[in-house]
């Protein structure tokens, strides 16, 4: 048996059909997959509409499961893949969570973790960003535009 090996951009493109799934909610599209060992371990997607939580964002829903599935609150084997770029907030339970990498779509130039930098992860977390970068900033426009309409 061999063992395939998945790519960023697999992850992305599955963490995209999480942000998929939010906008038929009616959610803002952000979707968000953890993988440890190469594999999917938890998926989420924005529910803050659905649940009427502010917190209830593409990431946190994630970490929660990946959390309940390794029986662990920390996360340091795991890569989350998220479309955009984390808020201020994602960032923060990110870090508690002391994760292993990073990996996002888009950059959120108003309410990205970015715009304070990187050291509100846990310093041993990996940062990458720019994977489907195109696809992911696509799929925001066009919800945004959707509703300015």
């Amino acid at each position: 048996m061999t063992l395939s090996i998945h790519s960023d951009e697999h992850f992305m493109q599955q963490a995209l059909r999480e942000a998929e799934k939010a906008w038929e909610l009616g959610e803002v599209p952000v979707g968000a997959v953890v993988v440890c060992d190469n594999q999917i371990i938890a998926r989420g997607h924005n529910q803050t509409e659905q649940l009427q939580d502010v917190t209830a964002h593409a990431e946190i829903i994630a970490l929660t499961a990946a959390a309940n599935y390794l029986g662990s609150k920390y996360l340091d084997e795991c890569t989350l893949y998220v479309t955009l770029e984390p808020c201020v907030m994602c960032a923060g339970a990110l870090a508690w969570a002391q994760l292993g990498r990073l990996v996002y779509g888009a950059a959120d130039d108003k309410r990205g973790f970015m715009r304070f930098g990187k050291g509100l992860l846990h310093p041993k977390t990996r940062l990458e960003y720019g994977i489907l970068t195109e696809d992911c900033s696509l799929l925001m426009k066009a919800f945004f535009k959707g509703i300015r309409r």
